[in-house]
């Protein structure tokens, strides 16, 4: 069984953060540590600790992800300029929480996707 992190207690509201959304499916919500004037989180409500532990039955709440994401964006007035949508996985993917989670980051221009 994955181990309880620190975004299954926020989606519970044991600790506190800045939600911008919640419904059965996702949550979402400010970076505590933000890389770009936007930075929000967008996680399943289930933990699932990587991509690689991704069911079939997992496909609604991945696509609601994007679809919060797509919201989120025109919320915050980065959808015209753009912005990015980034999800880790494991310690060479740079993944630090594990409970999968997609970043929604913007509101400047970000530069190149990977730098060698």
């Amino acid at each position: 069984m994955a181990e309880e992190t620190i975004f299954s207690k926020i989606i519970r509201k044991e600790i506190p953060a800045d939600v911008l959304y919640q419904d059965d499916l996702v949550t979402a919500f400010r970076d505590i540590n933000p890389r770009a004037p936007v930075h929000i989180l967008v996680v399943p409500n289930k933990l699932i600790p990587t991509t690689n532990d991704v069911k079939i039955e997992d496909e609604l709440a991945l696509g609601r992800m994007v679809t919060v994401a797509k919201k989120l964006a025109a919320d915050e007035g980065i959808a015209e300029d753009g912005y990015r949508l980034i999800m880790n996985c494991n310690q060479h993917g740079g993944q630090e929480v594990y409970h999968i989670h997609m970043h929604l980051v913007g509101g400047r221009a970000l530069g190149p996707m990977v730098v060698s």
